[in-house]
């Protein structure tokens, strides 16, 4: 099969990620490629040569010290260029000879020009319901131009109001063998891992962590300076140590040799691939009981709060250190792999293609 993916623009598509969209973007790319499938990757300049890349947006103005396009005062101007950018593709794409589009771009304008084109278009509902992407969604008329699908059964509810008809649930995955499992029973801190934002709620996990006397281990990029300068920086000490970007290899051991991963979202995570790392690793979770994370999480393998009670998540960080590392990573196995998600998607690509080409659909 032939199929093109349309990437987010944010951020280039390369390691070191900067958050599950563009893994998800990178590893499904990847596998479909092993898969045999003629793929074409649709994504920033700077993205990982060994994709296969076409360049739609220049990374020139990409900062990798701040992650950002632009100035703050020029945010219009990235705007404008990635409309531009998805404009100038959607223009262009039925000449590719595609056999179907992959969209997980997030944004409105491969949306609203799918109604002209020819090819059959997949879009990936990554996140919550967001006001460019529901106006586009809500606007077209010839709804069978267009397949959806969300990303956790969550996220699909949160969609229901835009998209009566519902859409297609594919569970994120992870390719489970990258991750090492470690069974060691001497575990002496927990770990919170991720970008570092007000979103993610990292804060709440150092003073959770102190009240179950527990050290922790903070491993991430700092994604928004003010907060972690204000609310992060001054619960830092002894006891609680952040560690900057590390290699895959440096983040497997020490989410491997933590006693629980703390995972505390201040939104309605549409997924969160930090638990299914995690698990992978064999370490139990602890956290809010936000988004995906009560669908993904079992009492055996984790414990949650429905509130953002630290005394409550410190309960919890308790809880979790007394459950089955081997639970924790056959689970991952069995319900978060990426085989498990590159096969579904893969049965609903050939369902819509096939269909595109029976006699009566001609």
């Amino acid at each position: 099969m032939k199929i093109g993916i349309i990437a987010h623009l944010k951020h280039p598509i390369r390691k070191p990620f900067m958050g599950g969209l563009e893994a998800f973007t990178y590893d499904i790319t990847t596998l479909l490629m092993r898969r045999g499938h003629d793929v074409t990757l649709f994504a920033s300049e700077h993205s990982d040569p060994a994709l296969p890349l076409h360049s739609i947006m220049s990374d020139m103005d990409y900062d990798r010290e701040t992650f950002s396009r632009f100035r703050a005062h020029e945010l219009s101007e990235d705007f404008i260029s990635t409309h531009h950018a998805y404009l100038e593709l959607m223009q262009d794409i039925d000449n590719q000879s595609f056999d179907l589009i992959f969209n997980n771009s997030l944004n409105y304008v491969p949306i609203t020009m799918s109604t002209i084109i020819n090819t059959p278009m997949v879009t990936v509902l990554h996140t919550p319901p967001i006001f460019e992407m529901k106006r586009a969604i809500g606007k077209i008329k010839d709804k069978n131009k267009m397949h959806y699908v969300s990303v956790s059964q969550s996220n699909a509810q949160s969609w229901k109001p835009y998209m009566p008809s519902g859409c297609h649930v594919i569970n994120n995955g992870i390719d489970v063998k990258k991750w090492t499992f470690s069974s060691q029973n001497d575990r002496e801190y927990v770990i919170w891992f991720g970008r570092i934002h007000p979103d993610k709620g990292t804060h709440y996990a150092i003073e959770a962590a102190r009240l179950a006397g527990k050290t922790i281990k903070i491993a991430g990029s700092i994604a928004d300076r003010h907060y972690f300068d204000t609310n992060v920086a001054p619960l830092l000490g002894k006891d609680a140590e952040w560690v900057d970007l590390c290699t895959h290899d440096q983040l497997n051991l020490l989410i491997g040799q933590a006693e629980v991963s703390i995972i505390t979202p201040c939104w309605d995570e549409p997924f969160g691939l930090v638990v299914a790392e995690s698990l992978a690793c064999g370490t139990p979770v602890a956290g809010f009981a936000r988004g995906a994370l009560p669908h993904i999480l079992t009492d055996d393998i984790g414990s949650l709060t429905a509130s953002c009670n630290t005394h409550e998540l410190a309960e919890c960080i308790v809880k979790a250190s007394q459950l089955s590392r081997s639970a924790c990573r056959s689970y991952a196995e069995k319900e978060l792999g990426m085989d498990k998600m590159v096969s579904a998607y893969e049965a609903l690509f050939h369902e819509i293609v096939d269909t595109k080409y029976l006699p009566h659909a001609i």
